[in-house]
């Protein structure tokens, strides 16, 4: 125990709870609080966690102690002096760290998290003293004459079975005058009991009242989402109310029902002075595990402890002495009967009912559970810690409760923490079985490694084959046999009787499965910080987590589908409707998922005039694919046999219309489904086409009643119908097609050109899967038919290499005009070798490119109506560069060089980076199915929101995207591009960009990469994206985007709609005349439908690849004002941008000649405002937006 830690009464209690006996709220004021060293012995030292002078007393559970840790480890001072060097048991502790946790650092971070996850001890006596108050009233209860179920529900809820029984209660008011108390109706599980029922409820004061779970222990951790700390307090109800067929068709828990309602009642009854709201709450939807819920009112009295944010949760419980033996809860036993015949009811199933059993055996388990939990807290000191870590983990998983969605069968989950690592400590009980191995102890682990081999053995064990039971004193109380084929998974813990993991669907498992083995990737990665990604980061958002997410609405589900046994055997029709549902979806998806969960909301309190929960309408279905196995258009079932076999048949059952016997081309006869899709798009949707499908032949979910975001994410990849009706040809392939076709006929042109061809290589995105939009072929016929806001042509850049030559000229502005004359013989060559081809040779050199930079393309599109950029790559224009860098001669004036190292950034970006990159990229869409959906869908959002190419360039989005599928584990890789997409946006919301982000983009498609610089001087990007060949990590992000910008990304509000409220002014364009307004996001058809014929009437309109009069605008305005605003706008078809004033000039500043800004002397007003000089000037923003508008006539809408 750390120093300076005080001892609480839980701590004490443990020397009463290791003899096994129950601890007593009566016993609790004998104990008193010592402040104790590690060791034991008392201590000087005043202060507690959670004390006001505590550095880690934070309410919103900050890590306000790893900041003060790692300073101190890093060797900071204080007042000047420097620390003295570490001891040799110093040295030792950090070794120690370094051995037992990932790291001496790690170690420190999780030192800092325990203490914010606890509860404070300065506001715990509160509720000590309420406990004490709660206590004595409970033990001084009235009994209540046993009475038929239903006549005594009735006068507990008209208030009369009370005040029959009860005479003056301690205290009670007097003078009977008060509030009225609540109507309380008992929570009797379905089916609720009959007026011919033959036997009795009664009620008498509890036999023994003790806190338990992990409250008592001190293992309580803070809940998700504010939810309020959880005292278990267990009311052992006497055993004179129980009859040994109890056990049978629901009579324990109807009894344990009334025993609730009647406490209830009191507890909510203003007389009793206790001040608390009361409610119900069954976990899981479960009536059978109803508890009470109090929430102590805020009256500032000595027992109000609603600062400490928890409440108190009453568990009814089964005494050991009851007459109802266990051995009557075997997993085989059947304790309900349902009739075979709803309207005779003569005969019954005699089907084993093990769920129902197990829920039985959970009435006696609390007080076990405590007496374990502390045994393991004295033996293992490593326990108390690792517990914790593993709730924390959970929590943050969505395996417990909290406002979010939780993952069905674990809330409440509690005792499945406690249980596994129960099992690593105390290992497994002998199977019985000839060369089966058992787990073994392990007692000599630390916190971090128990927690890890945890997370190891929910990562590898089939839970599925493999029962796993904890090793008992006193051996299995139910032999293994008869667990096989009873549950879905099976894990018993140290007392032989509680299966932990009963209720809990298999696919759910899975999914735990899949979250474990993800978790030991990064925590065995190198990448990143593992602490934060492990146990700080939520992650139960939905969509970064499942490859598809499904919203079902379950108000029209066939009820009668749903059997009568299985809706007792689960306590409830939700939970009977939920475990088939995850039993059919994992059995029809079957390899085509790695997981798959069923999430719904967390069980919320309700009023004691609400005896049942209700049903939940809603649930969301995710899925973790298999991206080999996902999209595959045949499900192969049993061999066709006549007759029909016993597996053809439940295989015709699952599916039924859909199953049909086809025969293969091995010559095998089969059962199949086959799924009919028209492209890739609609594969993608296969999975979700299977879910709905076994949703409506099997719970009679009709299709629209099940969502997917999948649709809609799909329109924005796709170009407005009535546009692409037009186009005669698109797809990536047929784009990668023409290419070849085009590198082909260059290359047979060897002998009409100066020199021969050696290489011709793709560097554009639509040659790579990742560009926005499909490509697509205009041909010069379709271009008359468009309208002028629908005739872009997208120009595909290529790099054209010649074989090495002596004859190049040697001096830089001469190899440029060289290229020129290449590429004017290269189209005539191509113009007359090839009919219907178009050449001509476009320069940028007008844009402010250096005259050394290489400055010329040419723009050739083909008869079939691609459209290709050239340009020509000559490794000597490196050298003569990298020779004036080196020794620039002394006539060159700095902005000359400055062109120079321009232009080798320009030559190193266009002909080594790209091209490389471009094969990366490439590899990458051919080894990830989601990559190249991903990155367009990123960039469809960034351009969305006016950051796409003026801020962050296409190549920056593409090894961004990258980070989510290499140098992450196989349990991390997305498999769709809409989980791709969330995941980058997540990360764009945590990164910490100042740090950068490291990739292995090449990985082994490339080995040995060539490794260039891109490091330069005053770079304004904020980005560093590092790969294999690029360690300085500025190819990309040299000038953009900047600090502002990255803040922009960061706070982004909607999804794919741009808010316009934060610029300082927008301008509209008009749309008519943009050639890529139909790639708009929001475009209207109207613009370019209700025109009619006018592209008709107009002629024959000419074909210009590549030309967008607003991205030229836009360019322009970029360059000219640089220092006065920063401008934003969207690149596919927007028709408005915006733009934000530099702040360092809106500001009055001294005159100065050739200001780089448009000024305006400071009016008389801002004058006397801001006592600044008379000569002063500032921004003339009415002058520079006229600018504006005057440069974009014919663009801008006035």
């Amino acid at each position: 125990m750390p120093p300076g830690l005080k001892r609480s009464y839980v701590d004490e209690a443990n020397v009463r709870l290791s003899k096994k006996q129950p601890l007593l709220l009566e016993e609790v004021s004998s104990i008193k609080e010592h402040p104790l060293t590690s060791d034991g012995r008392l201590d000087s030292h005043s202060g507690s966690v959670g004390s006001e002078n505590d550095p880690t007393d934070n309410e919103d559970g900050a890590l306000v102690g790893e900041t003060i840790l790692c300073k101190t480890a890093q060797g900071h001072t204080e007042g000047g002096k420097a620390h003295k060097p570490p001891t040799g048991a110093e040295v030792r502790a950090i070794k120690a760290a370094q051995d037992l946790f990932l790291s001496s650092s790690f170690k420190l971070q999780v030192d800092a998290l325990l203490p914010n996850i606890r509860p404070k001890d300065s506001r715990k006596p509160p509720l000590e003293r309420f406990l004490f108050s709660l206590h004595a009233y409970l033990s001084s209860l009235p009994p209540v004459e046993p009475q038929h179920p239903l006549a005594a529900a009735r006068a507990l809820a008209e208030g009369s079975l009370l005040s029959n029984n009860s005479g003056k209660k301690k205290g009670s008011r007097r003078d009977g005058t008060g509030p009225p108390s609540q109507m309380v109706f008992v929570p009797y599980s379905s089916p609720a009991p009959t007026e011919d029922a033959n036997w009795k409820v009664s009620f008498e004061k509890p036999s023994n009242i003790a806190i338990v779970g992990s409250w008592i222990n001190n293992v309580a951790v803070k809940s998700p989402d504010g939810q309020p700390w959880v005292v278990d307090v267990a009311v052992e109800m006497p055993p004179g109310l129980f009859q040994e067929k109890d056990y049978m068709n629901y009579r324990f828990f109807h009894k344990r029902a009334f025993y609730l309602a009647v406490i209830a009642k009191h507890v909510s009854d203003p007389k009793s002075h206790l001040n608390v709201d009361v409610c119900y709450e069954s976990k899981r939807g479960d009536t059978r595990l109803t508890t009470l819920i109090l929430r102590h009112n805020h009256d500032n009295t000595p027992t109000d402890f609603s600062k400490l944010n928890a409440v108190i949760r009453i568990i009814p419980t089964l005494p050991t002495s009851s007459p109802i033996r266990q051995t009557r809860c075997s997993p085989t036993r059947s304790n309900f009967r349902v009739p075979l015949h709803e309207l005779t009811g003569s005969d019954y199933e005699n089907r084993p009912t093990p769920l129902y059993n197990a829920v039985l055996m959970l009435a006696s388990s609390p007080l076990r559970d405590v007496l374990s939990v502390n045994t393991l807290k004295n033996d293992i000191p490593a326990y108390h810690d690792a517990l914790s870590l593993l709730r924390v983990w959970a929590n943050q998983r969505g395996y417990g409760g909290g406002r979010r969605t939780c993952i069905r069968g674990f809330e409440g989950a509690g005792p499945l923490w406690i249980t596994s690592l129960e099992l690593l400590i105390r290992g497994e009980e002998p199977r019985g079985e000839k060369n089966a191995k058992s787990l073994p102890s392990r007692t000599g682990l630390s916190s971090y490694q128990l927690f890890k081999a945890v997370l190891d053995l929910l990562s590898r064990h089939d839970f599925s084959h493999k029962p796993l039971f904890v090793k008992s004193k006193g051996g299995r109380l139910f032999a293994a046999e008869e667990y096989s084929g009873r549950f879905e998974a099976v894990l018993v813990d140290s007392s032989s009787c509680v299966n932990v993991l009963a209720g809990v669907p298999l696919a759910s498992i899975e999914m735990l499965k899949l979250d474990a083995r993800a978790t030991l990737e990064v925590l065995d990665g190198t990448c990143g910080d593992p602490f934060s990604e492990v146990f700080l980061l939520d992650h139960r958002d939905l969509t970064s987590r499942f490859d598809c997410v499904l919203a079902v609405d379950l108000s029209s589900v066939a009820r009668e589908r749903i059997s009568l046994h299985d809706v007792l055997e689960n306590g409830s029709f939700s939970g009977a409707l939920l475990t088939s549902l995850s039993i059919r979806l994992r059995e029809a998806l079957g390899s085509r998922v790695n997981a798959l969960a069923i999430l719904h909301r967390s069980s919320q309190p309700r009023p004691l005039s609400e005896g049942l929960p209700t049903d939940p309408t809603n649930i969301f279905i995710g899925l973790v694919l298999d991206q080999e196995r996902a999209f595959r258009l045949v499900d192969q079932g049993p061999p066709a046999t006549e007759p029909r076999s016993h597996a053809e048949e439940a295989f015709c059952e699952l599916w039924g219309n859909k199953a049909e016997v086809r025969r293969f081309q091995d010559g095998s006869i089969t059962e199949s489904v086959v799924w009919h899709v028209q492209d890739s798009d609609k594969r993608a949707h296969i999975p979700v086409m299977i879910v709905q499908h076994i949703l409506a032949r099997h719970f009679g979910v009709g299709s629209g009643s099940v969502t997917s975001w999948q649709p809609e994410f799909d329109k924005l990849l796709r170009l407005p119908p009535t546009i692409t009706s037009h186009y005669r040809t698109s797809g990536f392939k047929a784009a990668l097609t023409a290419f070849q076709t085009l590198a082909s006929t260059i290359k047979r042109l060897d002998k009409e050109l100066p020199l021969a061809v050696a290489n011709i290589s793709p560097v554009a995105p639509e040659l790579r899967y990742t560009s926005v939009f499909a490509p697509v072929s205009v041909p010069t016929d379709v271009v008359s038919t468009l309208q002028p806001c629908a005739r872009y042509i997208q120009l595909i850049a290529l790099n054209l290499e010649f074989e090495k030559s002596a004859r190049w000229p040697d001096d830089l502005v001469t190899i440029q005009k060289t290229k020129m004359t290449f590429f004017e013989r290269l189209a005539q060559v191509l113009a007359k070798n090839t009919p219907g081809l178009r050449a001509r040779v476009a320069t940028t050199l007008p844009t402010g490119v250096p005259p050394t930079a290489d400055h010329a393309q040419l723009e050739i599109t083909t008869p079939d109506g691609w459209a290709f950029a050239l340009r020509i790559w000559h490794d000597r224009e490196a050298t003569l560069l990298d020779r004036i860098l080196h020794s620039p001669p002394a006539t060159l004036s700095s902005h000359d060089l400055e062109n120079v190292r321009e232009a080798r950034r320009l030559y190193t970006q266009r002909f080594i980076a790209a091209p490389r990159h471009h094969r990366s990229v490439a590899a990458l869409h051919h080894r990830f199915v989601a990559f190249g959906g991903t990155v367009r869908l990123v960039k469809r959002w960034l351009a969305a929101h006016w950051l796409l190419r003026l801020h962050v360039g296409e190549e920056a989005v593409e090894v961004l995207c990258a980070a989510m599928f290499v140098g992450v584990g196989p349990a991390n890789v997305p498999s769709t591009r809409e989980r791709g997409f969330a995941r980058v946006v997540r990360l764009l919301r945590d990164w910490d960009w100042s740090n950068g982000v490291t990739i292995p983009l090449c990985g082994k498609s490339e080995p040995g990469p060539a490794v260039y610089s891109s490091a330069v001087p005053g770079a304004k990007g904020v980005w560093v994206l590092r790969t294999e060949a690029d360690p300085d990590g500025r190819m990309w992000t040299v000038d953009a985007p900047n600090a502002g910008v990255e803040s922009g990304v960061l706070n982004v509000h909607g999804m794919f709609v741009h808010p316009e409220d934060d610029y300082d002014f927008v301008v509209k364009l008009r749309p008519t005349v943009l050639p890529r307004y139909f790639q708009n996001v929001t475009a209207d058809t109207a613009v370019w439908i209700n025109s009619g014929n006018d592209a008709s009437q107009n002629g024959e309109a000419p074909a210009r690849p590549g030309f967008d009069p607003a991205e030229k605008y836009l360019d322009d305005l970029t360059r000219i004002y640089a220092d006065t605003a920063k401008f934003f706008y969207d690149p596919l078809g927007g028709d408005r941008f915006g733009g934000i004033w530099d702040p360092s000039i809106t500001k009055p500043l001294p005159f100065r000649v050739m200001n780089h800004f448009s000024s305006m002397p400071v009016t008389k007003e801002h004058f006397r405002e801001k006592g600044k000089h008379r000569d002063s000037v500032v921004l003339n923003e009415d002058a520079v937006l006229s600018e504006i508008v005057r440069m974009g006539e014919g663009l801008v809408q006035r």
